[in-house]
């Protein structure tokens, strides 16, 4: 096989993972009775190790505060979050996740880190860093052109 061939084949492969992530997302949203900016919301509060500011979800997001606070009362009336004042910043508001957050973590997310970690422990320590190098350049590529995307954008087709 050429690598020509090799490297349309990875693409295919990257286009059919992409997707395959998409529909684990709408079917965890689906799950939990959520949309897919407060699953990305609860995924971000649940991966910060303390609380998570309401402006850093908002920047992380990529959405407006009040569309923020919105996610926030969707998650908190989920009983997935709690929203605090900060006691030194009583402007700021901490988002953190709370117990039956976490047992939603365990029961969707964690089984699929189990599955792909026993898939890739049949690799070998070279073959997994050349994963870890592919996948850290796939992801800058990725941010690369959604930021192209983002700063040049085009008019709808047809104009």
């Amino acid at each position: 096989m050429s690598k020509d061939s090799l490297i349309r084949d990875v693409a295919m492969q990257l286009r059919l993972l992409q997707q395959s992530f998409d529909a684990f997302d709408e079917a965890a949203a689906a799950r939990l009775g959520l949309n897919r900016t407060d699953l990305r919301a609860l995924d971000l509060v649940l991966a910060n190790d303390g609380p998570f500011s309401a402006g850093e979800l908002t920047r992380a997001l990529k959405i407006s505060p009040a569309a923020t606070t919105t996610v926030i009362d969707r998650l908190e009336r989920a009983g997935l979050v709690t929203r605090t004042r900060d006691a030194e910043n009583r402007r700021r508001v901490l988002v953190t996740a709370t117990d039956t957050a976490r047992e939603v973590e365990r029961d969707i997310y964690l089984p699929v880190g189990d599955a792909g970690a026993r898939a890739l422990r049949g690799y070998s320590g070279e073959q997994l860093t050349t994963i870890l190098d592919f996948l850290q350049t796939a992801r800058h590529v990725q941010e690369t052109q959604t930021a192209r995307l983002s700063e040049n954008p085009a008019p709808p087709p047809g104009r």
